[in-house]
């Protein structure tokens, strides 16, 4: 099994060494926090306040802006639940809401909550441990997609007689026939082992649905896009020097892989192509980049690493590529979960913490709350806005502790109106 000890380490020394190549592509033609005074009342509300933490990245400016006293908001929040998925207490290694359940995965097993109640409804996968851990879940239509450490990706699906039934694994069958036949279908993985390029050569560690198609990054270095209507692998891309941890895609279908090797690498589909390439590679972060988000319109990326940063960039003119603008600090180690909903951002850290961000008028950001409980890193977050009257967001963290939470968070302003900026 990989150690990936990186992940919860806010130096470079245990970065991977690194050798430059060019981006291959085949298709089917051919990582405690920082001080911050906190004035809690008996009601659970806090008073914003937030100091600057240490700069982990000096040559990008910082974001964050400490507000003066008479623009303080007050934010109140509570923990309306927590529970252990499992009687071991395996690592929480991924969230994901859809419609009225939470997805809640623990090891190999895949536990559905009703997402109101917290209630356990069902579980599947929990017969299959030799897939190994899995580390994402996505949707498209009625199909369920999971991520494994194996380097598959399970297909499933929720029936009237049998519950959560799987119905296949990517790369299917009938794909790998199609292709086993002729030697240019086949890849080189390791200095003796070659796989078709239809298939993940290592775990498989994120997920991304959009517009139909099922966007996986793997240890594997590669980025493959596969088609949901008939679950064929349209694109394999050599995205990286090492391996990718995160991926994210606009509602453009501009895609953005996020890797160990400490590059964003940004992926579109020109006019008239079939093809994704290559449209620009960003080059801040100074460890590894473990999350990447997206805010609505797609026009500001977040990504997070064990540098213990948070670089915004922001789209230049209408254009694809991305511009760091800054970035936000506060996390003492690395960053391993980010989140965006309306226009607060999510951060989950190896310092226990989730931390709330809100991006001003000004374009500044402030750290509206810090989220404490879990007694291990932050893994996973996901959110949902409540109300579309009060703002109130429902936010569920999972933690290596095994432990999820769940949280109710309201921002009001002085003069106790809800601050309704959240859903506009």
């Amino acid at each position: 099994m990989r150690v990936v000890s990186w992940l919860f380490d806010s130096d470079d020394s245990s970065q991977r060494k690194r050798t430059p190549k060019s981006p291959k592509h085949l298709d089917s033609a051919d990582s405690a926090t920082s001080s911050s005074s906190l004035s809690e009342a008996a009601t659970g509300s806090s008073s914003l306040h937030s100091s600057l933490s240490l700069q982990t990245l000096p040559s990008v400016p910082s974001l964050q802006k400490i507000p003066s006293d008479n623009l303080t908001v007050t934010v109140s929040h509570s923990v309306t639940s927590s529970f252990k998925l499992r009687e071991r207490s395996l690592p929480v290694t991924c969230l994901a809401v859809n419609g009225g359940y939470l997805f809640a995965v623990s090891g190999h097993e895949v536990s559905i909550y009703d997402r109101a109640m917290c209630a356990h409804l069902d579980t599947f996968n929990g017969q299959n441990p030799f897939s190994g851990t899995v580390k994402s879940v996505g949707f498209s239509g009625e199909k369920i997609f999971t991520a494994h450490q194996d380097g598959k990706i399970g297909v499933w699906k929720l029936t009237a007689k049998n519950g959560y039934k799987q119905l296949t694994t990517l790369p299917t069958l009938n794909d790998r026939l199609r292709r086993f036949a002729l030697p240019k279908n086949y890849v080189q993985v390791r200095r003796h082992k070659k796989c078709l390029w239809i298939e993940h050569a290592d775990a498989v560690t994120a997920l991304a649905v959009n517009n139909g198609f099922i966007y996986s990054v793997s240890w594997d270095k590669t980025l493959k896009i596969w088609r949901a209507s008939d679950l064929r692998c349209k694109e394999s891309i050599k995205a990286h020097d090492d391996a990718v941890n995160a991926v994210a895609v606009s509602t453009n279908g501009t895609v953005y892989t996020g890797s160990a090797d400490r590059r964003i690498r940004v992926w579109a589909k020109p006019t008239g192509s079939k093809r994704h390439t290559l449209v620009a590679t960003l080059e801040k972060h100074k460890s590894a980049v473990n999350a990447l988000a997206l805010n609505d319109d797609g026009s500001v990326l977040f990504s997070g690493s064990c540098d213990r940063s948070i670089l915004v960039w922001e789209r230049e003119d209408t254009s694809n590529y991305m511009a760091v603008r800054g970035a936000l600090r506060g996390h003492e180690k690395a960053i391993l979960s980010l989140f965006n909903v309306s226009d607060l951002l999510l951060s989950g850290s190896a310092d226990r913490t989730v931390r709330i961000w809100r991006r001003g008028s000004d374009s500044s950001y402030s750290c509206l709350e810090v989220l404490p409980g879990h007694t291990k890193p932050v893994k996973s977050l996901a959110a949902v806005i409540d109300s579309e009257v009060d703002g109130v967001v429902s936010i569920v963290s999972g933690s290596l502790d095994g432990e999820v939470k769940c949280w109710k968070v309201s921002v009001t302003k002085p003069d106790n109106s809800f601050y309704t900026n959240l859903v506009q």
